[in-house]
């Protein structure tokens, strides 16, 4: 590949590797300390510190390579913003050895193709989940996050609060819990009463 290669990787989660990733874009010639990468956050969230970097790297005449369209982005508007930027500013885009070229009708059928396949799966993920969990809060198994404090805690913190002795920052001590979780206490009391 002329000019200067920049690699870009990412996984959505945490315990995701990036190593086969990171293998793709060794073996398509990006340099170890070309590879930009970004775990734990998904290709909708457009906040992505590696990619910004990735993309703040390459310059006129060099290629961005990912090893797919979809670990760049995950909507097709997404996907076609980055592109065209890319172009634009006179960057190769390379999706797994591939060069995307958009002055070709059918390269550019083909990325359009690629990110709406992208789109389609994060959207059939969505899909999914709401359905799980649709059938398990039906079978009574989400049930959401339990309360940090019994609800004998929570009246006998609204009783030291009422007694006015106690400031909300010592409350979440005495408590061992946050400010936060002692106002949605007094809140909760307060609706209630």
């Amino acid at each position: 590949m002329s000019g200067f290669s920049a690699g870009y990787a990412r996984c959505s989660t945490d315990m995701q590797d990036l190593t086969v990733q990171r293998e793709t874009l060794l073996s398509l010639g990006v340099p170890e300390d070309r590879i930009y990468l970004d775990r734990g956050l998904t290709g909708t969230n457009r906040k992505r510190p590696g990619l910004d970097q990735a993309l703040a790297s390459v310059r006129t005449g060099d290629t961005l390579v990912v090893p797919k369209l979809d670990r760049l982005a995950r909507s097709v508007p997404d996907a076609r913003d980055i592109g065209d930027s890319l172009v634009a500013r006179g960057v190769r885009l390379s999706l797994g050895g591939t060069i995307y070229d958009p002055a070709d009708p059918m390269g550019k059928m083909f990325f359009n193709i690629l990110a709406t396949f992208a789109e389609f799966e994060v959207d059939l993920l969505r899909l999914r989940t709401r359905e799980g969990m649709a059938v398990a809060r039906a079978k009574g198994k989400l049930k959401g996050k339990q309360p940090k404090l019994t609800s004998r805690q929570q009246a006998h913190l609204v009783k030291e609060h009422a007694t006015g002795e106690h400031t909300i920052a010592d409350l979440a001590e005495i408590f061992s819990v946050s400010r936060a979780t002692v106002y949605r206490v007094l809140e909760r009391a307060r609706e209630a009463s």
